[in-house]
């Protein structure tokens, strides 16, 4: 497929917008952001206000994160991991988000080495052998067997989805979680056919997505989270995410591409710019974790500057490359930025933490073009994923 042009005609931001089968009721998604409301891997009442809240506000679509395509694959032992017991669960919260008018997806993915083994009691898998400092063991490099059983488990949990209800599926090919981390030189350091050139590296990634299309055809819409860059020396960088990028577009695995950056691993914060709240992070944890944030937090917690559309100068370059439907992420918070968004050729944008601190946002921007976000960009949502993702100031 061709690099698809500008439009002519720039549509507006709150006019339907189409991806794959799906036609959404605007071009605003709430981006998939770890609710911390899901206790023993099932859906709760309160996963289900939150994304209902949303819904109500006005995002044409709603993302649900993180759904784990098998039980290792989980960042922590109370996130979603999508089995048969999920499915009623699943089917309430889509309900509860189509009676507001809303689309709903499903974010399915594995986390490797992201993945805490201490709470999950599992090890913790990726490309190569590494120390995890998140539960202080060793990750263990996963087998051909390993990678074939994970992107079986893709093709099998966006099953799952479809009789959940949901409208589409987000594969998470960021963050060097499972697949990214296949990508990223620096983690990947394997001889074998999953390592070394940047073909055996993209292996992972290729039949992730294609495993879900092969599973779930054009019933849904398929979207993948796709890391630009990995914001750490040595790690993907442009000009393999660029050419990964046509690979995925070529093999017709998706309908569209959600462009993120960063690592969760080893650069949370490349992706989320503004404050970086150590200290709120240390008291989140429990000891030793908790002293060891005080004490190297600033290190690995890293501030970045923030400003609207900080990921649009990296993401024109894939817009210049790519004919798929691309969806804009971060620091999208006004009619302006989302106008930006539209007549630079990106027909979707992304929300995450400015939906936190207001729900409603979307049908405030409706009612008035000159309303802005509250958001401060203090990052203090973050910590509360282990209790309950929410804007501390709202």
């Amino acid at each position: 497929m061709s690099a698809k042009p500008i439009p002519d005609v720039v549509p507006d931001v709150l006019s339907p917008g189409t991806i794959g089968p799906l036609t959404l009721r605007n071009r605003t998604i709430k981006a998939a952001t770890f609710e911390g409301r899901s206790d023993g891997g099932l859906v709760t009442d309160s996963l289900i206000r939150f994304h209902r809240e949303v819904a109500a506000g006005g995002v044409g679509m709603t993302t649900v994160a993180y759904c784990a395509v098998a039980p290792e694959g989980r960042t922590q032992y109370h996130q979603i991991w999508m089995r048969p017991e999920a499915v009623p669960g699943l089917r309430r919260l889509t309900d509860a988000v189509h009676a507001e008018g809303a689309a709903v997806s499903a974010q399915i993915g594995h986390a490797g080495p992201v993945a805490n083994p201490r709470s999950n009691r599992m090890a913790a898998l990726g490309p190569s052998r590494r120390f995890n400092q998140l539960g202080a063991q060793l990750t263990r490099a996963a087998t051909e067997e390993d990678i074939d059983r994970i992107a079986r488990a893709h093709g099998e949990a966006a099953l799952l989805a479809v009789e959940s209800g949901f409208d589409a599926v987000e594969v998470h090919l960021g963050h060097n979680y499972f697949a990214s981390s296949f990508l990223s030189p620096r983690i990947n350091r394997r001889r074998d056919g999953f390592g070394g050139s940047l073909d055996n590296r993209a292996k992972v990634a290729r039949s992730a997505v294609r495993a879900v299309r092969d599973a779930v055809g054009d019933r849904i819409a398929i979207l993948a989270k796709f890391n630009m860059d990995d914001g750490v020396a040595g790690g993907l960088w442009l000009d393999e995410s660029l050419q990964v990028a046509r690979w995925i577009e070529a093999d017709g695995s998706v309908d569209a591409l959600e462009l993120t950056v960063g690592s969760s691993l080893l650069n949370p914060m490349y992706l989320f710019k503004g404050d970086a709240p150590v200290r709120d992070f240390a008291a989140a944890l429990p000891q030793p974790q908790r002293l060891g944030v005080r004490l190297l937090g600033r290190a690995f917690l890293r501030e970045y500057p923030y400003r609207d559309a900080f990921l649009l100068e990296e993401a024109r370059q894939f817009r210049a490359a790519l004919g798929l439907p691309l969806v804009l992420l971060g620091g999208i918070t006004d009619r302006t930025v989302m106008d930006l968004a539209m007549a630079e050729g990106f027909p979707f944008v992304a929300m995450a933490r400015a939906l936190l601190r207001e729900p409603d946002l979307v049908n405030r921007i409706s009612r008035d073009g000159s309303a802005r976000s509250l958001c401060v960009h203090c990052n203090k949502c973050m910590p509360t994923n282990f209790s309950g993702t929410r804007c501390v100031l709202a």
